[in-house]
This record gives C-alpha cells, structure tokens and sequence, in this order.
C-alpha cells in the first residue's frame, strides 16, 4: 500500500470523528424511538440517516485504506458525498426539530413520578444536539475539502483532482529554464534561450567585430 500523505492522514481523522458521532446518533434515536414506539417520523430520520451516514463512511474509509486509487477518496467525489450528506442532515433535522421543540427544555421539570419519561426527554435533547453537531461536522469537513482542492489547483498542482487524497503529494515547482544573456551593442543586455557554447562564441564574435 502507497504511504498515506499528511492530508491523508487529516482525512482519516475526519471520518472517525465522522463515524464516532453517528455512533451516538444511532445509539440515541434508538432509545427515542423504542421509547415512542417508533411513532413519530420526525424520531425515525436521525436513526435513518445516522444508519446511511455510517455505512456510506465506513465503506469509504476502507476502501480508502485498501485500494492505492479508490474512486471514492478523489476530491471531487469526497466533497460530493459530504455535500450531500451535510445537505440531507440540514433539511432532515430542520425537519425533526419543529417537532422537538415542543419538549420541554427542562427535562427536570417532568414529575419524578415518571422516570423513564425524564429519561426520554434528557436523550431527545442529547439527540438533537448532537444532530446538530454531526451537521455542523459535515459542512465543515466539505468546506475544509473544497478551500484545500481549489487552493491546490490554483497552484498548479492540477493532480489533486486525479489522485486519492490519502495520497496526494505536492509537486516541486519545475524550475525556470534557463537563459543566458548576449551582450549587444551599446552595452544593452538581452535574455536569450539557452544557447550552445558554439552560438554563444560566435555571438561574442559578432559583437567584438561589431565594437571595433
């Protein structure tokens, strides 16, 4: 396996983070939705998209580590999978937190004849925040990816759209060819191509039988 670049290895800390969350996620709409019996949609999305979100990145994940090219860990198709992602999670717990609002922000406010009601109120405020957290991890990691692909191909590193990004490498800058000066007359100077030692001797020539 090719060795995992610095960015690479950035990436892979993006998916843990990813997939620690949604592990929560899915721990918590689960207790929800067991608790209301899998009633209420706006319950079941959080438990639908964390299930979909960690598949998508796990599978990314390894075949990331597996395959030196996996079409998966291209820029263009990362930043389209966490684009899309970022954008279902937004529209998705817009959604689901019109309904959470009507729960009490205060869960300690619930009768302590009901404990397992103000167990159901304390996991749905756990949920939507970490909902919202996921969200916000997502668009960043998106933006992150795009602002670091752009930035690249400004600089002419026009591999970065071709190349796996737990393999990208900066390229050194070729360098400058290089020139050489022909001296003219009246003492003016002039880059020139590079030129052969015979072109430069007969240009020194010319301009010797020129200044006599």
């Amino acid at each position: 396996m090719a060795k995992i670049s610095a960015v690479g290895r950035t990436v892979f800390w993006i998916y843990t983070a990813i997939i620690l969350v949604n592990v929560v996620v899915l721990a918590l709409s689960a207790r929800v939705n067991i608790f209301q019996e899998f009633y209420f949609v706006a319950d079941k999305f959080p438990l639908a998209m964390s299930i979909i979100t960690l598949i998508i990145s796990v599978f990314m994940l390894f075949l990331d580590v597996g395959l030196d090219n996996a079409f998966t860990a291209h820029a263009a198709f990362e930043i389209g999978m966490l684009s899309l992602l970022s954008i279902l999670w937004l529209a998705l717990n817009a959604f689901s937190s019109s309904r959470w609002k009507h729960i009490p922000m205060n869960c300690f406010a619930i009768p302590s004849d009901y404990p397992e009601t103000r167990t159901w109120c304390m996991d749905v405020q756990a949920l939507q925040a970490f909902v919202w957290i996921n969200w916000t991890l997502l668009f960043i990691a998106a933006l992150t990816l795009i602002r670091y692909s752009v930035t690249q191909h400004q600089a002419g590193q026009k591999h970065i759209w071709t190349t796996p990004l737990s393999r990208f490498a900066v390229h050194a800058e070729r360098g400058h060819r290089r020139t050489s000066t022909v001296d003219y007359p009246f003492g003016s100077m002039s880059p020139a191509p590079e030129m052969t030692q015979a072109q430069q001797a007969q240009a020194t020539e010319d301009f010797l039988r020129f200044s006599r």
